[in-house]
């Protein structure tokens, strides 16, 4: 029998299989959309987008101080970028962009057939809309599945936000290399610039990154960043978004790396610190929901991750020149105090890494910086040293003179000069140098020849020529200075300590020593409001005081434990005569000079003693430079200011402390002060913190054993205390006194920052007259009150038994 063909017949099982393949296919493509899409993330985390952001902390005059961050990132909007930064992208990345529904068919058709034909997947054809999904919503995993999910939620993306929106996005969040998250911090870390100033050269740059930020990392791989630089360029040039001639010039610009600063360094490491420590404490999870902040994070994590902007009251200048001070002061004690050791000392194979080690350079030593050295030979009147690198040194046993052996017993300003270098070091020893200044001899103008000291010059070094050096040596004494403007408390000033690195534990604020006699103005700016006047007569005398709930004995002492029997107020206060205030306070009362140490700000809990006249309870320094600002602007104090202001990343104030001034004495009580204690510093214990043609008032203070120094001097509009002390209580030395020993750093602060100021005096408010060179209220008599009673007030005597012929001999 035979078949008959029948085209009709085949064209319907054709198509019959063509619908049924298609039911098929529809039907599994629905299955398969219906499968990915399940459990899919919400796109609101994208469409909420508020990113990790790095928190930037401002100094007064609006430098940064510093960043804290997890994710270095600065989210701004594409007005604040460069335009050539969103095309390069869109070049490099989704050229169609502004034209796909968020996926791209014939760019993921591409990528599958070059896969196809290398076997990899290598290739994704992923728009710009599928990275931010795979950023933030999925995995990294490499999966169809995972393409699917990535273009469902891509879709959904674009029915939800605008292309701007998206691409704005993206930019802030994608990774670039360095720490760096966006385009912001992408052009501060490679180009030390905003993303508002780039040009196409470095835009293209930049934008070359996403594909393997290490692989292209200009610092460490520039050739290839440059090679990755064209291919952008040529794709803008190929789509014609940029003409052959910005091209051109931007394929021949220069390209110069290098990374804006994240903050100041050095000294301003402290302040920063205490502005971290502030910050955390401030935003608990209280003080958050009080502020209105809907956030899951809390402390530290939301510090470093809400892109706060925090301003300070430092002031940079004030701040490098208070860290120079301090470590000015802290080396020249440690050098009284002797020489410790070599840092460590060195076998012979060893000698030979440590110079094989080394890359010295003689910029190493320039602006008195130390570096590290090795003692190659040493005899009586010099040692040599090797720095590396073929460069030598020497030490004149001159420049080691302070180098004697510690003794606690002999005070540093009598021990006799080290005369001998091979008493102090030996050939082996690694140790600290700096570079000496040269001295000349130079023909003076009256024909004489005078002495003249070079500053080192690295460019005149030669290696064939040893570079004269000075011993140096890390001090292990530690110290602290705060500085604050009376006016509005603003703190200009805070180091904690001789090196940041070395302890974040701020000395300053942290720190709770005894001020010793540095207390003693609130003493007397008591005794002034009880009838006291600078003419008072107080007596210098041995003293015993027994409790009378306690039946404890205190005997008080001064420093010099001599006695100068009968004086007026403003020599007690002058010379610091522990005895004399001791009288004055138990005569006003001591809860009245607890009662004035509140009113100054001072924080501790006093206890009802007598002792708490000459110091005896601690305060941080910050908080005693507080108490003295009172004096400093006419008996107003001043709450200190460290945080001015914080905004959170959309501008919102969040926090402002504003100037809080409270009447804590009167303007009369404070000038009286004013001008007892300029005399503290023109004729008293307070003179080495004199500044030459300023007007400075101040007060020393010493404590037990000289554990601790103090000083704290003022004028109208600058209040600055300055501490010294060993973190675990042990002596500085013999005649280490606030006036030896703080004093001097106050002055090499103050010597560099005042020209900062116009030169003032105190203001004399009304009802004060002036008579021998002191202030007295107009109401009172000038000869005040007295405190000359040999007994101690409740029943006990003075103790006469020791000491008690000398004082007479002085009295009569």
């Amino acid at each position: 029998m035979k078949i008959r063909f029948s085209w009709k017949k085949l064209t319907l099982w054709l198509v019959g299989i063509f619908l049924f393949c298609g039911l098929v296919g529809g039907g599994t493509a629905a299955l398969l959309f219906y499968w990915a899409s399940r459990d899919l993330p919400a796109i609101t985390r994208i469409a909420d987008y508020n990113p990790p952001q790095a928190t930037t902390v401002l100094a007064r005059d609006g430098s940064v101080l510093g960043l804290f961050y997890h994710e270095k990132r600065f989210v701004i909007g594409l007005k604040d970028m460069s335009r050539f930064l969103p095309l390069s992208f869109l070049a490099a990345e989704d050229d169609s962009f502004y034209r796909h529904m968020g996926v791209n068919p014939v760019a993921i058709a591409r990528a599958a057939l070059i896969n196809f034909r290398t076997g990899t997947k290598g290739q994704g054809g992923s728009t710009i809309t599928q990275q931010l999904i795979k950023q933030l919503l999925l995995t990294s995993e490499r999966s169809f599945t995972r393409k699917m999910k990535e273009a469902i939620l891509a879709y959904r993306l674009e029915k939800n936000l605008s292309k701007d929106e998206i691409l704005t996005i993206y930019l802030n969040q994608i990774y670039l290399g360095e720490h760096a998250y966006g385009v912001e911090a992408a052009a501060r870390t490679y180009f030390g610039k905003h993303a508002s100033d780039i040009t196409l050269a470095e835009s293209a740059v930049i934008a070359g990154l996403p594909k393997a930020p290490s692989k292209f990392n200009p610092f460490r791989h520039p050739e290839a960043a440059k090679n990755r630089q064209m291919y952008v360029l040529g794709r803008l040039r190929d789509l014609k978004w940029i003409t052959p001639e910005e091209y051109a010039q931007a394929a021949a610009e220069p390209l110069v790396y290098w990374s804006m600063p994240e903050g100041q360094g050095g000294a301003a490491l402290w302040y920063l610190e205490e502005a971290r420590r502030l910050l955390i404490e401030f935003f608990t999870e209280h003080n958050l929901k009080a502020l209105g902040v809907e956030t899951r994070k809390y402390g530290e994590d939301y510090v470093y991750e809400a892109g706060l902007t925090v301003r300070t009251a430092m002031a940079p200048a004030h701040q490098q020149a208070a860290g120079r001070a301090l470590r000015r002061g802290l080396e020249e004690l440690d050098k009284r105090q002797g020489w410790r050791g070599a840092l460590q000392h060195l076998d012979a194979e060893q000698q030979r890494a440590f110079l094989a080690a080394s890359a010295f350079a003689p910029l190493d030593l320039a602006g008195k910086a130390w570096v590290k050295a090795l003692v190659t030979a040493v005899d009586a009147k010099e040692a040599r040293v090797a720095l590396g690198q073929g460069y030598t040194g020497l030490i004149p046993v001159a420049n080691m003179s302070w180098a004697r052996k510690p003794n606690p017993k002999v005070a540093g300003i009598y021990a006799p000069a080290v005369k001998d270098a091979r008493l102090v070091l030996r050939p082996g020893d690694v140790i600290w140098v700096s570079a000496a200044e040269l001295k000349m001899r130079e023909t003076g103008p009256k024909g004489r020849k005078e002495q003249k000291s070079v500053p080192f010059d690295p460019a005149a070094v030669r290696k064939e020529t040893p570079i004269p050096l000075l011993l140096q040596q890390e001090p292990a004494v530690q110290g602290a200075l705060a500085s604050l403007e009376p006016q509005s408390g603003d703190v200009v000033a805070l180091i904690g300590g001789y090196r940041f690195g070395e302890s974040h534990f701020n000395r300053a604020t942290q720190a709770r020593r005894q001020p010793g006699s540095s207390f003693k103005p609130v003493v007397y700016s008591t005794a002034l409001d009880f009838g006291f006047t600078p003419s008072s007569i107080v007596l210098d005398a041995p003293f015993v005081y027994v409790n009378p709930y306690t039946n404890e004995v205190w005997r008080p002492s001064n420093y010099e434990h001599n006695y100068k029997g009968e004086m007026p107020l403003h020599q007690a206060l002058a010379l610091s005569r522990n005895t004399s205030t001791v009288r004055v306070a138990q005569q006003v009362g001591i809860a009245n000079v607890i009662q004035r140490a509140k009113a100054l700000g001072l924080e501790p809990a006093f206890p009802q003693e007598l002792s708490v006249s000459l110091g005896a309870v601690a305060v941080s320094p910050l908080n005693l430079t507080q108490a003295y600002a009172a004096f400093a602007n006419q008996g107003l104090g001043v709450r200190p200011r460290i945080i001015t202001a914080i905004n959170d990343a959309q501008g919102r104030e969040l926090y402002r402390q504003d100037v809080e001034h409270w009447q804590a004495v009167t303007p009369q009580n404070a000038y009286i002060m004013d001008v007892l204690l300029k005399n503290v510093v023109n004729a008293g214990t307070g003179v080495r913190g004199k500044v030459e043609g300023r007007f400075i008032a101040g007060k020393t203070g010493t404590t037990n054993e000289e554990h601790d120094a103090w000083f704290v001097g003022f004028s109208p509009y600058l209040v600055t205390g300055v501490y010294v002390g060993y973190d675990q209580l042990r002596s500085l030395g013999r005649l280490e006194q606030g006036g030896r020993t703080a004093a001097p750093i106050f002055r090499y602060y103050r010597s560099v920052v005042e020209e900062m100021y116009e030169a003032q005096d105190f203001v004399m408010p009304d009802g004060i007259v002036m008579s021998g060179g002191f202030a007295y209220r107009a109401d009172m008599p000038l000869e005040g009150v007295s405190a000359t009673a040999p007994d101690a007030g409740d029943g006990t005597v003075v103790d006469t038994s020791e000491g008690g012929e000398d004082l007479m001999r002085q009295m009569f």
